[in-house]
């Protein structure tokens, strides 16, 4: 999976500090709604990902991997990809989403957005 495909899924979950307007988590959030995504968040605004409305297309880790990773353990949903921001990712968390076998990527959406947001 590469950072195009991610940015093809049209449903993203931010976790982080989406309601701080300096954190990058929230700056993800508004940058995804401006260009057309569906965006639900996880952290400040909602508890856990068990909490989001609907499919988990793309989990977007914006968040100190050891929270990521009990978010990600906690889940019972069906994850369909992880994006894991800078700062964000763990040899632990990697172990995790290959044992699961749930596609991951280590990426920005920012430059995402960036690069593939005209294609989407």
């Amino acid at each position: 999976m590469d950072l195009k495909e991610i940015m093809e899924k049209r449903h993203f979950v931010v976790a982080g500090d989406t309601l701080n307007e300096k954190k990058y988590a929230c700056k993800i959030k508004h940058a995804l709604q401006e260009h057309g995504y569906q965006v639900q968040c996880v952290g400040k605004e909602l508890p856990s990902l068990n909490d989001v409305e609907g499919p988990l297309e793309v989990v977007d880790l914006c968040i100190h991997p050891a929270k990521g990773l009990r978010l990600l353990r906690e889940c019972e949903k069906p994850v369909g990809a992880v994006l894991i921001q800078p700062g964000a990712e763990s040899d632990e968390i990697r172990h995790f989403l290959e044992e699961k076998q749930i596609p991951f990527l280590e990426g920005c959406a920012l430059v995402g957005l960036r690069l593939y947001a005209g294609e989407a």
